[in-house]
């Protein structure tokens, strides 16, 4: 089921008639468009920005898996990354573009994929949310890059997906993405013990949201 007004949550159009934002920078212009991918994603940030957001698709597959395994450490114990064709398969079948929609951070000059972002768990009907999920690759942490690529994926899931929240719940000891949330104007609603698990271990999460109706992030490389 689709919000009012969206008829699709297909990326590829968005961000050519964003003309009205509210309370946010306008985006336009074209944008990713490399002819090696049939699902660009035109989110324009201001000028000066040096990454894009666009659909993972199958042609990522060795490029993906190869900087998840080399980043293992990086998000080791915080997130699971697909490290398998198989986990990448069913990754890339989870981006139904209604209940979740994958996307890849990338570089606007070379295309180079820097990070992954979800927007899981899209809830409709008088909720209208979804759950962030994002993590960067090496050697690409710590740049900016992933603070650009959030605060666009946060300005598609209102614009777009018309969604009216915005949650992520992440460990305390994960203090680079704690970081990161503060700094794009999200709220801590609170603390849940063993909420997610992961790799086996029911784990310990702060939650984070941002609404429609907050002061949203500027869309910049931090």
């Amino acid at each position: 089921m689709i919000g009012p007004g969206v008829k699709s949550t297909d990326l590829s159009q968005w961000g050519q008639n964003s003309t009205d934002l509210h309370r946010r920078p306008r985006l336009s212009g074209p944008f990713c468009s490399w002819a090696t991918y049939t699902q660009p994603v035109n989110i324009e940030p201001p000028q000066g920005s040096q990454v894009a957001l666009r659909l993972v698709t199958a042609e990522d597959e060795a490029r993906f898996i190869e900087l998840a395994r080399m980043s293992a450490d990086l998000h080791h114990p915080w997130v699971v990354i697909p490290q398998t064709p198989s986990l990448f398969k069913s990754y890339l079948a989870r981006s139904d573009q209604t209940t979740a929609v994958c996307m890849v951070v990338c570089c606007k000059d070379q295309g180079s994929l820097v990070g992954m972002i979800n927007i899981n768990g899209i809830v409709r009907g008088p909720y209208q949310r979804g759950l962030l999920g994002y993590a960067a690759f090496r050697p690409y942490a710590g740049r900016g890059y992933m603070s650009a690529g959030v605060a666009l994926a946060v300005h598609y899931a209102f614009d777009k997906l018309d969604l009216h929240r915005v949650e992520a719940d992440i460990q305390p000891g994960n203090t680079a993405s704690l970081r990161l949330v503060r700094r794009l104007g999200f709220r801590k609603e609170g603390v849940s013990p063993g909420f997610i698990k992961i790799a086996g271990v029911w784990c310990d999460h702060e939650r984070w949201a941002i609404t429609r109706d907050m002061e949203l992030p500027p869309v910049r490389d931090q």
